[in-house]
């Protein structure tokens, strides 16, 4: 049965929101009669916009959206309440109205008796196929609220992990940014004026002088063929990474480098150690939920390492032994997964591992930053040095330069 959405006044006169479910809008304005309410507006049905393919215009449920109605939903049919009634209630309270729509989509298939993961799989833009995994796993074990309450840790975790990293590098990207446009300006605009005024002098300049006078003019020569060079390998070079080959050969040396290797097996360590264990312990089988858990891993050589421990728990190996062999991921998550094989509880000890992991990030992410912060500004301070070193020697033999 269709779901309309309505605006309607109640017998006080306030406006009232909310969806009815009918087979048109007269029975709709009917059953808002019986309910003693005036209808004022009544939508058409979301169902309908979904099947003519409206739906896919509509703007797709962001990550924020997405983690609030998972943990709302979570909530309510942990309250016992039915599946439709608490899609619609988290469908009311989105302002959005294209999320509105979504949810109120999928409400409509469920009501017709879709599986809610299958009735989600119709909108593959707002809900990815691990999010449907993880749900598909829920029914399936008959626990669905406690899954989703995982389900949207999980999703808060990564989302606060994401957004940590980008929030950390706001301030030296644009200390960097700052202290290259000052070099560039003064390079540009300062240094060809002021070294105009020792033209006049047939004399030597100091080798300090010559040195940026150089710089300056190639900068004001060639400065913009540079950029625009820059700008075209950049593109070029985002646009090699989407090719499998030489992603694969670059992710691979990045988990070589010094720092950057470390946090980034830390990130990537936690992710799947967080999502193997919501798949896992929503009732999923352990091979679908390492293979689920390996979709999230956004570094390719990790991803491709890991279709050897894929491959060797199906064999019958252990999970531990598979990771190790495998090789990528940080030590402390193996031990972790040995320790959870043994005990019976792997689970509870991959949400650990996840926890340690993302501590590890976060420390080594902001020694990293708090050490980066002070090299920028050093670099700058430099580099200012330098040119105004430049200026102020044939200042001070400016004698020396008028009598040659």
């Amino acid at each position: 049965m269709p779901a309309f959405e309505y605006e309607a006044l109640d017998a006080g006169g306030k406006t009232k929101r909310g969806v009815v479910s009918a087979d048109s809008q007269r029975q709709a304005r009917r059953e808002l009669r019986r309910l003693e309410l005036t209808p004022v507006d009544i939508s058409t049905p979301r169902g309908d916009r979904a099947a003519g393919g409206v739906l896919r215009k509509e703007p797709r449920v962001t990550t924020s959206q997405l983690v609030l109605a998972t943990r709302q939903l979570a909530a309510l049919i942990g309250a016992a309440t039915p599946l439709e009634e608490a899609l619609n209630a988290i469908a009311l309270q989105m302002e959005a109205p294209g999320a509105r729509t979504r949810f109120l989509a999928v409400r409509e298939r469920v009501m017709e008796g879709w599986r809610f993961a299958d009735a989600l799989g119709e909108d593959s833009r707002s809900f990815p196929p691990l999010y449907r995994a993880v749900v598909a796993a829920g029914e399936t074990s008959g626990d669905l609220g406690g899954v989703l309450e995982r389900l949207a840790t999980m999703l808060e975790k990564n989302r606060a992990m994401k957004n940590k990293a980008i929030a950390s590098l706001i301030y030296p990207a644009a200390l960097a940014v700052v202290a290259m446009s000052v070099v560039t300006a003064l390079m540009i605009f300062v240094v060809p004026k002021i070294i105009e005024q020792f033209n006049a002098f047939d004399a030597q300049l100091p080798f300090l002088t010559r040195v940026v006078v150089g710089i300056s003019d190639w900068v004001v020569n060639y400065g913009l063929f540079a950029l625009v060079a820059f700008i075209i390998f950049g593109i070029g070079a985002w646009r090699a990474l989407k090719e499998p080959p030489v992603k694969l050969a670059y992710d691979r040396q990045l988990l070589r480098l010094p720092v950057i290797g470390r946090l980034s097996r830390a990130v990537e360590g936690a992710r799947f150690a967080r999502t193997l264990a919501t798949l896992f312990a929503g009732g999923a089988p352990l091979l679908d939920s390492i293979t689920g858990a390996q979709r999230t891993i956004s570094n390719a050589y990790i991803k491709e390492r890991l279709n050897i421990t894929v491959t060797m728990v199906s064999e019958g190996a252990s999970l531990a032994s598979s990771l190790r062999r495998a090789g990528e991921l940080p030590p402390m998550l193996i031990h972790m997964v040995a320790a959870g094989e043994r005990a019976g509880a792997l689970p509870e000890l991959l949400d650990k591992a996840a926890v340690q992991l993302e501590d590890e990030f976060d420390t080594a992410s902001t020694v990293a930053l708090r050490l980066l912060e002070p090299a920028i500004i050093i670099g700058m301070g430099g580099a200012v040095l330098v040119i105004v070193l430049s200026i102020m020697l044939p200042i001070l033999r400016l004698n020396t330069l008028a009598a040659g």
